[in-house]
C-alpha cells in the first residue's frame, strides 16, 4: 500500500512570455491551455501522415517498404496513439478551436482520425452522448458490470462483441433514446471509415492494411482494455456511483504523456473539467475519496491494471493502492477488498 503525500502530474503552467507562434495559435483556441494539442498535431501531420503518404507512393520498395511500416506502426502504436486518443478526448468534451473557426474542430476526428483507426465522430458519439450518459450501468453499451472483471475469457468476449456489433448496439442505442443526430453521426462516421478503406484497398491493398486496418484492430483493443481497467473495480450496492465505480491512477508517466487521463472518478464527475485541473481537484477532495472508500492507485496506469487482472496479480494491484484515510491495515486487506470489486454483478 501507497499513503497520499504528492502529486507529480501536470498542472497548467502559464508562459509569461510566448512566441509569435504560440500567440497566434493561443488566438485561435477557446483555452490556451490546450496549446499541446495543437503542436501534438503538426507532429501528426509532419510524421505520421506524411509517412502514411509515402507507404502509398513508389518511393520505398522491398526492404525499405517493410521497414517504412514497421515504423509506421510502431510510432503509432508506442508513441502517439495514447496522446492522440487523450487529446480526441478532452476535444469531444471540449472543442479546441473557437466558433469563429468551428471548422477546425473537423480536423481531429475526420482528417487524423482515421489514421489512428478512430472512424470519425463515433468515439464522440460512443463516449459523449452514450458512456458518459449511461455512467458504466446496464444501458452502456460499453459497460463492465456483467463481466467478471479478473478473467481474461470475460474480456475476451467483452472486446469480440464490441469489435464485431459494438457500432450497431451503439446504433441501436440513440434509435430507441431518440437521438437520431447521434445515430446519424456513427452510420455516417462508420460507414465512411470502411468506404475510405475498402476504396484505397483497391488501389495498394498492403499501405491500407498497415495505414488504416492494423491501427483500426489496435485502437479498438486499446480502447476497450483502457475502459476494462477504468472500470474494473465495481462497488455492487451502488454501482452508479462514480467514486465506486471508476479509478483514478496518480503519479504515472501515463498521465504526463496522455493528458491526466488517470483522473478517472473526477472526470465522470465533472466530464467538462479541464485536464489540467484534475490533479489539484484530486488533491482538493481527497478526504471525500477516501470517505467513499474510492479506489486509487499510484505509479501505473489503466492499461497495467488490465494486464495485473489479466493475470490475477492482485498482490502488485496492493502495493500500488493507495490508502487514504488509513481504511485498511495491511495488504491482505486491499486484495480481499479488489477482489470483491472485480466480480461480475447480474
Amino acid at each position: 500500500m501507497k499513503t497520499l503525500s504528492f502529486i507529480t502530474d501536470p498542472g497548467f503552467v502559464k508562459n509569461e512570455h510566448p512566441g509569435a507562434l504560440d500567440r497566434f495559435f493561443i488566438s485561435l483556441l477557446n483555452d490556451e491551455r490546450d496549446l499541446p494539442f495543437v503542436y501534438l498535431c503538426l507532429q501528426i501531420f509532419c510524421f505520421v501522415i506524411s509517412l502514411a503518404v509515402i507507404l502509398y507512393t513508389p518511393l520505398l520498395q522491398g526492404w525499405a517498404w517493410k521497414a517504412g511500416a514497421l515504423l509506421y506502426i510502431l510510432s503509432v502504436l508506442l508513441y502517439f496513439m495514447g496522446p492522440f486518443t487523450l487529446m480526441l478526448h478532452n476535444t469531444s468534451h471540449n472543442a479546441l478551436f473557437r466558433r469563429t473557426n468551428d471548422w477546425a474542430n473537423n480536423i481531429i476526428p475526420w482528417v487524423i482520425g482515421p489514421f489512428f483507426g478512430q472512424s470519425p465522430e463515433t468515439y464522440f458519439s460512443h463516449h459523449v452522448g452514450m458512456h458518459h450518459a449511461e455512467n458504466n450501468l446496464k444501458d452502456d453499451c460499453s459497460s463492465t458490470m456483467h463481466y467478471q472483471r479478473d478473467s481474461f475469457r470475460g474480456f475476451l468476449r467483452y472486446y469480440l462483441e464490441f469489435f464485431f456489433i459494438g457500432l450497431i448496439e451503439l446504433a441501436n442505442y440513440f434509435h430507441r433514446k431518440k437521438r437520431k443526430k447521434l445515430m446519424k453521426k456513427v452510420i455516417r462516421g462508420e460507414a465512411s471509415f470502411f468506404v475510405l478503406c475498402i476504396a484505397l484497398s483497391f488501389i495498394n491493398w498492403q499501405p491500407t492494411l498497415v495505414v488504416f486496418i492494423m491501427p483500426f484492430i489496435l485502437t479498438r483493443f486499446a480502447m476497450m482494455a483502457g475502459n476494462w481497467g477504468q472500470h474494473a473495480f465495481i462497488d455492487a450496492s451502488d454501482s452508479g456511483n462514480s467514486y465506486l465505480n471508476s479509478i483514478t491512477c496518480i503519479n504515472s508517466g501515463y498521465n504526463r504523456k496522455c493528458f491526466n487521463d488517470g483522473y478517472h472518478i473526477g472526470h465522470h464527475l465533472s466530464p467538462k473539467m479541464h485536464w489540467t485541473d484534475m490533479p489539484a481537484d484530486f488533491i482538493a477532495n481527497n478526504a471525500e475519496y477516501g470517505r467513499q472508500r474510492a479506489i486509487v492507485f499510484e505509479g501505473i496506469d489503466f492499461f497495467f491494471i488490465w494486464l495485473l487482472l489479466m493475470l490475477k496479480q492482485y498482490k502488485v494491484l496492493a502495493k500500488h493502492f493507495v490508502n487514504i484515510g488509513a481504511v485498511f491495515k495491511n495488504d491482505a486487506e486491499v486484495v480481499e477488498f479488489l477482489k470483491i470489486r472485480t466480480q461480475k454483478i447480474l
